[in-house]
Order: structure tokens, then C-alpha cells, then sequence
């Protein structure tokens, strides 16, 4: 929370004065347990890719850290066998 200094009675006043509260994300990976990462399992990999088959960063996934490092390999991986495209669109 930041504050800033109020120019009517130099007192401070916070900034980030939001109602409600932030939900916290829940990977959806170790929701579903019984679906493993691996690089033959495309449909998997596939969501975690943009239209131009990057790898989505976790800040938009709400993937977990341990889980986005196994992803990164085996996306790396899928690409290297050529059973997903490094690039899908034409720039």
C-alpha cells in the first residue's frame, strides 16, 4: 500500500483504498491430478502457448512455479520433436 502526502494538511493518505479483496490463484495444474506434463501430451501444452506459440508467462496462467518450470521443458521438448510449432502465425 503506497501513500502520498495530502496537500491540504500535509497528513499522509494511502492510495490503494480498494473495497473487496483479491482471490488468490489456484494452479490449475495440481487441481486435476490425474493429468501429467509431458511433451507427447499436446492438448496440455497447447493451452499454455499463445496464438503465435509462445509460452504464456504464470502471471496469466496461474500456473505454480515448480509446475511452470515442467511445462518450459516439455513445450521445449514437444517443439524440438516437431510435434508443436515453434511459430503458428505469420508475422
Amino acid at each position: 500500500m503506497m501513500k502520498r502526502r495530502n496537500s491540504f494538511n500535509n497528513s499522509y493518505v494511502s492510495v490503494n483504498n480498494r473495497t473487496g479483496f483479491r482471490r488468490s490463484k489456484v494452479c490449475p495444474l495440481a487441481a486435476s491430478k490425474d493429468e501429467d506434463i509431458d511433451y507427447k501430451n499436446i492438448d496440455l501444452l497447447s493451452k499454455f502457448t499463445s496464438d503465435y506459440g509462445r509460452i504464456l508467462p504464470r502471471r496469466l496462467t496461474g500456473v505454480c512455479a515448480k509446475k511452470q518450470r515442467k511445462l518450459r521443458l516439455a513445450i521445449i521438448r514437444a517443439r524440438f520433436l516437431a510435434l508443436i510449432p515453434y511459430c503458428t502465425k505469420k508475422v
